[in-house]
């Protein structure tokens, strides 16, 4: 249904509402498919992209296009994100009966929701539309995806390349389908005649998501904090650091935006990073990397997912052979001290604190300016810290002895859904906390049988036992 505020004469009404029309009716096609059906319709479009030829040129079309990121993490994006994330809900039931709670005596049914839009960013416009689109499908589902105009040209390359899988399997080329001349107003439009919302981009654009009068689902913005502890072991905690803060040149939210060491492994713990290829910035350093990100206090966009070397020169300063992220001194928070916020570059801020305590106070103080409720991690041994900081922190995922940016996602070696749609809980102003899938993508029927045996009230004596007895004493 229209937003009422649209003026359906408006020709780019017109043309959304012909997409939303070509979708809904593929989507009509397969409502009845069987699991048979849909598993092999999403295992096409995923072959479709990441066999390894047409991966790599994906890859390499993608850093082309966007200028951001590089050839191997835009390549491992499409060739192995894309398969692991297809084995994480190949064996998933999606189709009829999902649960049987005997207990309760209720079945829950799947129902398709219709017409999925979809948002894709610049940093991630490889992997997102094909995680996003065989989601929806697994739900027998329609998308449309809008991406951002930087990624037009891919976009449109994958969606193709998903398309002929797609008609190859028997089923409507329609069901996925792309916004080729992207525009903030065309995505604000297709997110008003859609069914629902799958929202990864900028903080703007998930906002807009949540405003559209469709339902949504959005993702915060990310900030992750790490903290290495004293029983880390940090040879693995240095090269996990290094994976993960370059990893497709930081162009993930999940990137290590701040690294906090507790001050009994500081010193050996720096050396570490620097031995993994981190360079710590003097504080002339400091100040220039600092004028070249925030040029007049504004974000400079030009810096995002970009080498070290070249970032280096942009600041105006020189960078020694092998280094390839940088750690800045940092002892704040908040706008006075913009390190500690999102960077999107291989820089990250470097703090000293006295313990864990002190790490988890500044955990939550950094994140409360930016990137609550999305992620953190833990290089530890010890259980009861990693649990203390788990249960004292404001997020959605903790990360525990794993490169984070290539895990809080999902990725083998845990137990996370896979996905790029990461929810941030309250804390970040969304819905949800957990890892958004294709059970996010469905409407379910919950079937309630009477009882067979009826439940009975307990007596007041059991059920208020000695709070009674508290509030008449207090009277």
């Amino acid at each position: 249904m229209l937003d009422t505020t649209t003026n359906p004469n408006d020709p780019l009404v017109e043309e959304v509402a012909e997409l939303v029309a070509r979708s809904r009716a593929a989507q009509a096609q397969i409502e009845n498919y069987t699991q048979e059906q849909v598993d092999e319709l999403i295992r096409a479009m995923v072959w479709a992209v990441a066999e390894e030829s047409v991966a790599e040129k994906i890859a390499q079309h993608t850093l082309e296009e966007t200028q951001l990121g590089n050839y191997d993490g835009k390549y491992l994006k499409i060739f192995r994100k894309t398969r692991a994330t297809l084995f994480d809900i190949i064996n998933d039931k999606s189709v009829g009966v999902l649960e049987e709670d005997h207990e309760r005596n209720i079945v829950k049914i799947a129902k398709p929701v219709g017409v999925i839009g979809a948002l894709s960013p610049s940093t991630n416009p490889e992997a997102t539309p094909v995680i996003k689109a065989i989601s929806a499908v697994k739900g027998r589902n329609s998308i449309i995806v809008a991406p951002h105009p930087r990624a037009k040209l891919t976009n449109k390359m994958i969606c193709d390349l998903m398309r002929d899988a797609i008609v190859k399997m028997g089923a409507p080329a329609d069901l996925v389908l792309s916004i080729d001349v992207p525009s903030v107003e065309k995505t604000n439009e297709l997110m008003r005649q859609c069914d629902r919302v799958l929202a990864t981009g900028g903080g703007a654009m998930v906002t807009a998501a949540y405003s559209s009068g469709t339902p949504a689902l959005g993702v915060g913005v990310g900030n992750a904090v790490i903290t290495v502890d004293e029983t880390a072991d940090l040879e693995d905690a240095a090269e996990k650091i290094r994976i993960s803060k370059t990893l497709d040149l930081a162009a993930s939210c999940s990137s290590d935006n701040s690294v906090i060491l507790v001050d009994a492994i500081y010193d050996d713990m720096l050396e570490k990073l620097k031995h993994q290829g981190g360079y710590l910035v003097n504080a002339e350093e400091k100040q220039k990397l600092q004028d070249a990100l925030w040029p007049d206090g504004r974000f400079n966009t030009a810096i995002v997912a970009q080498p070290a070397e070249k970032i280096a020169g942009m600041a105006g300063f020189n960078l020694p052979e092998g280094r390839t992220f940088f750690m800045v001194p940092e002892t704040g928070y908040g706008a006075e001290f913009p390190f500690s916020g999102e960077k999107l570059t291989v820089i990250m801020a470097l703090y000293r604190v006295k313990d864990l305590d002190e790490a988890i106070a500044l955990t939550n103080n950094i994140q409360a300016y930016q990137g609550q409720g999305h992620s953190c991690g833990i290089y530890s041994q010890s259980d009861e810290n990693i649990m203390k900081l788990a249960n004292a922190t404001h997020t959605s995922r903790v990360m525990v002895n794993q490169p984070q940016s290539a895990s809080n996602s999902g990725n083998l070696w845990n137990g996370m859904r896979q996905t790029f749609s990461l929810g941030c809980g309250s804390w970040g102003g969304n819905g949800t906390n957990n890892n958004i899938t294709w059970r996010d993508l469905i409407n379910e029927t919950w079937v309630s049988k009477p009882l067979a045996v009826n439940k009975e009230l307990p007596s007041d004596e059991e059920l208020f036992g000695d709070v009674m007895e508290k509030m008449a004493s207090a009277a």
